[in-house]
């Protein structure tokens, strides 16, 4: 058997994080798989490649060496069938403020492996554009309804904040406690919002406001509708007069995952998700 492009994929994914749990969540395959497929590719060289036990994975210095001359391998194959894609960009679709820095360094760390670019496409219903396929990737955040055959890749979390109109009470409070809610009305997006009846199974506002898009929901904030909840990311990436944030504590975090649907064209998307993974800050600020 000769050495395959998977056997390279499999170790460097493993090399890159030292766990076959995590290489095994990036490449989208059980870990007995990706075990026999690393054992497969140290049976062709004759070489171990990696030290496990059962607490941590290493390099051993052939591993190491062979690192090298891997990376550069996949990287030649990435840019040559990327020059007959060149023309077809990775469509990531957003529902609205992308985070940064993340996204920046993803998309960044995708065209420079890959060779193509990336199209930024703002959606009001990201999984409904997967499953159309009028977008490759979706950037989520707290959705647990997925479609049968949309993939995810959790990022990471983000804190949350109370959002709410500068005539409402609550712009002069110092901060608001999850359990308050209940004694606003709260105003939701049902379409990609990511706090709405559903965040309560018991209790909870006992009005909602319910909108379809991110300007309706942000305009009927401002217009003293009802209060709502947004990560924090908002707070510096969203400029309007009428809105103020306030801390809030006791809220359960925002999680950010990639989605996509495992067709044409894979390798692309699954390009794009070692990107995604690869520049998450492993010990991000986000408190």
């Amino acid at each position: 058997m000769d050495v395959e492009l998977r056997h390279l994929r499999a170790f460097v994914a493993v090399a890159q994080g030292l766990s076959f749990t995590r290489a095994a969540e990036r490449l989208f395959v059980t870990q007995p798989a990706l075990t026999r497929t690393i054992k497969q590719l140290e049976s062709i060289l004759g070489a171990t490649l990696l030290d496990r036990d059962t607490r941590r994975v290493s390099l051993t210095p052939e591993g190491v060496r062979f690192l090298e001359g891997a990376r550069a391998a996949l990287g030649a194959v990435d840019r040559a069938v990327s020059n007959v894609l060149q023309d077809a960009p990775l469509r990531l679709g957003f529902s609205w403020l992308l985070p940064d820095p993340w996204a920046q360094r993803a998309v960044a760390e995708y065209e420079r492996v890959v060779g193509s670019a990336v199209s930024l496409v703002r959606t009001d219903d990201p999984l409904g554009d997967l499953e159309r396929r009028e977008i490759d990737v979706a950037v989520l955040r707290d959705r647990a309804d997925l479609p049968a055959g949309v993939r995810t890749v959790r990022l990471f979390e983000e804190r949350r904040v109370v959002v709410c109109s500068t005539a409402s009470p609550v712009a002069e409070r110092r901060s608001v406690d999850w359990s308050e809610l209940e004694a606003w009305p709260f105003v939701y997006n049902s379409v990609s919002g990511t706090v709405g009846p559903w965040s309560w199974h018991d209790g909870g506002p006992s009005r909602f406001v319910e909108t379809h898009n991110y300007d309706e929901w942000l305009e009927s904030i401002a217009a003293d509708r009802g209060i709502s909840v947004v990560p924090d990311l908002a707070t510096r990436r969203t400029i309007h007069p009428s809105i103020r944030f306030v801390p809030l504590a006791g809220a359960p975090p925002s999680t950010v995952s990639i989605g996509f649907v495992l067709d044409h064209p894979e390798r692309l998307k699954r390009r794009f998700a070692e990107a995604a993974v690869a520049v998450v800050d492993p010990a991000p600020d986000r408190n």
